[in-house]
């Protein structure tokens, strides 16, 4: 790493070396995107709501019938664990070509202890050939059949579900949709506290339909991130900027669901930083392409190429844990980069939103 002209000559190319050389001449190397939230783990697929929201109905009205989250819950417990995995790994395999090396995937499709573990068990056999940091999701949406009865599922997370997670080692992270319509403040301290005893360090789905409590529960319980956050205003800017709680906005689901923005220019000038993420799913944000994610957040939110290209690469490898390996090129990490084609500037990754712009991928130091 460092000018050409430094390089040690026992890295030089010769008969008796065999050193692959790769010419970058007007190409640009990136840290490999780091993309801190995702459900990319699941079954089938919701372009039927697709066209039920292109007919009007809202998130919440397609729940209602028995659609959204709950729809990938059935489909899911339907699902084999061996074609749950065939399915999810052609995601990885999609994200990697676009420049991803390292992804979080969150459970929380299964919403029963049986399918939660299935989940589970598959991201770990991802985990043993990709660089993926596993979160565990439980408190994603309410179950059909304890529909009225919100705390007896909340109590099964927490005596039934987080206890086997933690004896098979299957998570990292526990995280909560704190918000409107979903999982109370009170819900969320409950699994959170339970969560903490088991060494799941809490991360939070927070404020994407309303001023839920849910950035201040976070930061309350040391979330390693807070992430949606459409409504944020100054009370929760101010109760980040006095955490080391990462904010993590997903403009594709903003996108994709046609939703108001996260003020995100006024967070960044309040002082807090900000991680990008894709929020790959089947119901609100069908894309890991984390270089369109780059792109929203120039057009969308306002941040500069400058501000994205963290928002993607380094705070988003905070956001998940793994700063200290990969997340930007520095001696020490993980050699998880991937080189632009020939391309004038920095800033033409986000601006040519529609183009591939990548050429060439190597994840722990090897061109795959």
């Amino acid at each position: 790493f460092g000018k050409m002209n430094e390089l040690p000559k026992k890295y030089l190319a010769s008969s008796k070396n065999k050193i692959k050389e790769i010419d970058a001449k007007g190409k640009f190397v990136f840290p490999s995107f780091c993309d801190s939230h995702t459900h990319l783990v699941y079954a089938g697929n919701r372009e039927i709501e697709y066209i039920d929201k292109i007919r009007g109905l809202s998130y919440e009205e397609i729940a209602k019938r028995g659609g959204g989250i709950l729809n990938s819950a059935k489909k899911l417990h339907n699902t084999s664990e061996k074609d749950l995995y065939e399915q999810s790994l052609k995601r990885i395999e999609e994200i990697i070509s676009l420049g991803t090396g390292a992804v979080e995937i969150k459970s929380g499709y299964g919403l029963n202890t049986e399918d939660e573990m299935k989940m589970l068990r598959v991201i770990k056999r991802l985990k043993e050939t990709t660089p993926i940091t596993i979160t565990f999701l439980g408190a994603h949406a309410v179950p059909a059949e304890y529909k009225g009865r919100q705390s007896e599922y909340v109590d099964l997370i927490i005596n039934e579900m987080i206890p086997m997670i933690a004896a098979e080692e299957l998570a990292d992270y526990i995280d909560v949709f704190c918000d409107r319509g979903f999982f109370t403040v009170e819900d969320t301290e409950r699994i959170l506290m339970a969560g903490l005893k088991y060494g799941l360090r809490p991360k939070i789905h927070a404020n994407e339909l309303d001023f839920s409590g849910g950035i201040q529960a976070g930061v309350k319980y040391n979330a390693l991130s807070v992430d949606h956050l459409e409504f944020t205003g100054d009370k929760e800017i101010e109760t980040l900027l006095q955490s080391e709680t990462m904010p993590t906005l997903l403009p594709g689901a903003a996108f994709f669901l046609g939703m108001i923005e996260p003020p995100a220019r006024k967070m960044i000038e309040s002082g807090l930083p900000l991680a990008l993420a894709s929020d790959y799913n089947p119901g609100s944000s069908p894309s890991g392409n984390m270089k369109f994610i780059m792109s929203l957040g120039c057009i969308k939110l306002r941040l500069l190429p400058e501000e994205v290209i963290n928002a993607v690469t380094i705070n988003g490898a905070y956001a998940m844990g793994v700063s200290d390996v990969t997340g930007s090129i520095a001696r020490g990490k993980k050699a998880n980069v991937f080189i632009t084609k020939e391309i004038p500037s920095y800033g033409f990754m986000p601006y040519a939103y529609g183009s591939n712009l990548i050429d060439t991928v190597i994840l722990n130091g090897k061109v795959v």
